[in-house]
């Protein structure tokens, strides 16, 4: 009898679901004109792209060529670890020696003896087919959180985007498998898990160092949230992990571990380069324009964060204070507080870059959609917004890279930043004073 109660109870809810979800698509049916503009159909819209992205991403592995380009060098640097290579300056591979932090390495070495020690590259093809749909479902869950941006422009950034796709499945770079592991963190910190958002980051950046793009951003949060004091465990997670990871290199040549896997002065070719064509070549590699561009990059992130991130009205220095001593009450972040401020942080990055390459569109493309339509400005109508994301996407891929793609994409660039800046409102100074009265 028991058995039967559960039975039932069982058979009840599944059709209670089957109805709510009925009820669900009769009334997206209802508000089909709608369905395409409001955020609140993100995941049905989501969905429909997910289940056509299955396709054509099985169409361009079975109908385009692949290019070979690293995966040989990736496959070679792993074959030396684990013939028992642990010096990082006696790692190489066919395009140049090891660069990656160890995270790379362990990946890598697993999709080793997945695809028969890196020959079999159908399969590899094939495991970077399910990374690439594991990045949109974790990408659509964060612009589900946010519900700022109309679902139309998610095919833009679905089926549209040839380079995309050609950097997951015809390419396989390691650039997708550390942004896979950003977008998971960015879905645990959303969901208030900050010591296992905060693990996951630090797991990406252990692939590829582009990903520290994000800590400015990702500093300012816990500091916002936590104070100085509780931030410290966080940032301890970070570095931890890296050590942790880092160990059999560390132990048998620190020097060279850190100084091949986080080299901030690599040096970049400018027959690659993607974003600074219109430069002449020597002043591309001159390091004058570097420190210009570091500069650049630190006075712009310091600017966003003491005028538009941070919004209490208090000094910055606050941050440092616990919470619960700060003049101000302090709010719980919201889901677009945590996404606008890490999307941020990485695109001023990306727009002072000193080289971008062609795989390195993944670091934000994804990104775009809410970089582009999460903020207010009635000077950008969607058709301007999408002829920015047209103009982006076609610099990308422009190939070889030319003059007029390069100032394009920085013009699309600066377009973008000047939206982000006055979309961003500061905190209103009236609000300041009433709070001081108080």
């Amino acid at each position: 009898m028991a058995a039967g109660l559960r039975k039932r109870g069982r058979s009840g809810s599944a059709a209670q679901a089957a109805g709510l979800c009925k009820q669900w698509l009769q009334r997206a049916w209802q508000e089909r004109r709608l369905l395409l503009r409001e955020p609140r159909y993100t995941l049905l819209v989501a969905a429909c792209l997910c289940l056509a992205e299955v396709g054509i991403t099985f169409w361009v592995i079975h109908r385009v060529a692949y290019t070979e380009i690293d995966w040989k060098a990736y496959m070679a640097q792993v074959e030396g670890v684990i013939n028992g290579t642990y010096d990082y300056t006696q790692l190489q591979g066919d395009t140049g020696p090891l660069v990656y932090p160890a995270g790379f390495v362990y990946i890598f070495m697993g999709l080793y003896y997945a695809t028969g020690r890196g020959t079999d590259i159908r399969m590899a093809q094939n495991i970077f087919a399910v990374l690439y749909l594991a990045t949109l479902l974790l990408v659509f869950l964060i612009y589900h959180q946010t519900c700022k941006v109309p679902p139309f422009v998610f095919f833009f950034m679905c089926c549209a985007s040839y380079r995309v796709h050609s950097i997951f499945v015809l390419r396989l770079f390691n650039d997708p498998v550390a942004m896979v592991l950003l977008f998971l963190s960015i879905n645990l910190l959303l969901a208030q898990r900050w010591g296992w958002g905060c693990c996951f980051f630090s797991l990406a950046v252990s692939v590829k160092m582009n990903v520290l793009l994000f800590a400015p951003g990702l500093l300012f949060l816990l500091l916002t949230q936590f104070g100085f004091r509780g931030a410290l465990p966080k940032l301890g997670i970070c570095a931890g992990l890296q050590v942790v990871l880092g160990l059999p290199f560390l132990l048998e040549n620190p020097i060279g571990y850190l100084s091949r896997s986080f080299d901030l002065g690599r040096q970049f070719l400018f027959r690659w380069t993607v974003n600074w064509r219109f430069l002449p070549e020597a002043l591309f590699l001159h390091r004058a324009f570097h420190l210009a561009l570091l500069a650049a990059h630190l006075t712009l992130l310091l600017l966003f964060a003491l005028c538009r991130w941070h919004r209490t009205g208090e000094s910055i220095l606050s941050l440092l204070r616990d919470p619960s001593k700060r003049k101000v009450p302090p709010q719980p972040l919201t889901p677009n507080q945590i996404v606008s401020t890490l999307f941020t942080s990485n695109f001023i990055g990306i727009c002072f870059s000193r080289s971008l390459h062609y795989q390195f569109y993944v670091w934000y493309f994804h990104t775009l959609p809410y970089l582009l339509w999460a903020t207010p400005a009635r000077w950008l109508t969607h058709l301007l917004r999408l002829l920015v994301l047209g103009l982006i996407e076609l610099s990308w891929n422009t190939y070889p890279s030319t003059s007029c793609s390069s100032a394009a994409l920085h013009v699309c660039h600066a377009v973008i930043l000047l939206q982000l800046w006055l979309g961003l409102q500061p905190f209103p100074k009236s609000t300041q004073h009433s709070k001081k009265a108080h």
